[in-house]
């Protein structure tokens, strides 16, 4: 009381004087005594309605975090496998298709050299075809020039000498 009173008088020093003596004076006497036994009584009767139930329950939610914190740490690393699995299998096929675009490339290196080279085949034998045939042309037309040389030669004495040359 004499802390409240010393308090509420605004009497500061006082109040210093009162606390730095470090005794506070309390009466003992009924109303104690019944706060106290109210204040056990609340306890007991409140302690299996109310705190225990509230105790339970942040328990409950703290093993629920707890529980949804570890199958979110699962689910994360489940998902860091599945991705490096992902990535695993997409450099896999990356290579594979690297792999293959070479083949490819290779087989069509091959496949353009074999056509370049039956078409220069093709064309030589073409050219030689068409020579031999101009030289069969030319040997013939020459066998038939021998043929009429003679007889242009005399046509054209003629004509020269303007008289007909026998020969």
């Amino acid at each position: 009381m004499a802390v409240f009173s010393a308090i509420s008088g605004l009497n500061l020093s006082s109040t210093f004087k009162l606390l730095a003596s470090g005794g506070v004076e309390m009466d003992v006497d009924r109303t104690m005594l019944f706060q106290s036994a109210i204040f056990v009584m609340l306890i007991v009767v409140l302690s299996p309605l109310l705190f225990k139930p509230v105790l339970r329950l942040f328990e409950e939610r703290e093993r629920r975090t707890e529980g949804a914190r570890s199958d979110a740490r699962v689910m994360q690393e489940k998902a860091e496998a599945l991705l490096a699995k992902y990535q695993a299998k997409l450099e896999e096929v990356r290579r594979i298709a690297t792999e293959e675009r070479e083949r490819l490339r290779t087989e069509t290196l091959q496949l353009e050299s074999k056509i370049l080279g039956e078409a220069r085949a093709a064309t030589a034998k073409f050219v030689q075809e068409g020579r031999a045939q101009i030289e069969r042309e030319a040997e013939k037309i020459r066998v038939e020039m021998s043929a009429q040389r003679e007889v242009i030669a005399r046509q054209i004495s003629s004509r020269v000498l303007g008289r007909e040359v026998t020969g």
